[in-house]
């Protein structure tokens, strides 16, 4: 039996959810919120509550958004000639961060992995096929983490394109083998885009 009282025990089992978060942060996050005073915890929850209704990811490009309008996939505010392909939305905001890239993106939502279900079908190819046609896109850039998933994925990815008419290509210089653009800084990721090479 556990020590702590059982709405104690659910919150740390809820924070150890978060992925890098063990059971000792978890603990201590927990008993952070117990010094939060009932404005702080109505806000918080508040907040929690409205996430998955407030945030949505856009029905065109995939990126996250809080308006009816993406400003992502908004032709009159990005150049509709490259289309920059990442894995999840919050790729977007490093590569935003580095100031380099305007044009649009398209987020396939994960990477080709049989031991996690996710497959060829999954990634949507046709959509992506619509968009270049829609927008009269010439340059892909495939932003995919450098792991065995990403590569297999841009692999992929570019034998289903080499067709289409456009210019595929993958950052470049200082993406470290084996990174996510998680973890990638803003200085080494701009010059990864700007260096990108084809691929």
């Amino acid at each position: 039996m556990s020590k702590y009282p059982s709405t104690l025990n659910t919150l740390i089992a809820l924070f150890k959810k978060i992925p890098g978060v063990g059971f000792k942060t978890a603990e201590r996050y927990a008993f952070h919120l117990l010094q939060w005073n009932e404005n702080q915890l109505q806000e918080f929850s508040r907040i929690t509550s409205l996430l998955k209704i407030k945030i949505q990811p856009c029905a065109e490009c995939g990126c996250l958004t809080e308006d009816e309008e993406c400003s992502f996939c908004n032709p009159s505010c990005r150049d509709p000639h490259t289309i920059c392909i990442i894995s999840s939305a919050k790729d977007v905001y490093p590569i935003e961060e580095t100031h380099v890239y305007k044009g649009m993106y398209h987020v396939i939502g994960g990477l080709l992995s049989p031991l996690d279900g996710k497959t060829p079908q999954d990634l949507q190819v046709e959509k992506i096929k619509l968009r270049i046609e829609k927008h009269g896109t010439k340059d892909i850039i495939l932003a995919l983490d450098s792991t065995l998933e990403g590569d297999a994925t841009a692999l992929f990815l570019r034998e289903q394109m080499q067709h289409w008419g456009v210019t595929i290509s993958r950052p470049a210089m200082g993406m470290p083998m084996g990174s996510s653009l998680d973890f990638v800084d803003g200085g080494t990721l701009a010059k990864a885009l700007l260096g990108r090479q084809t691929f």
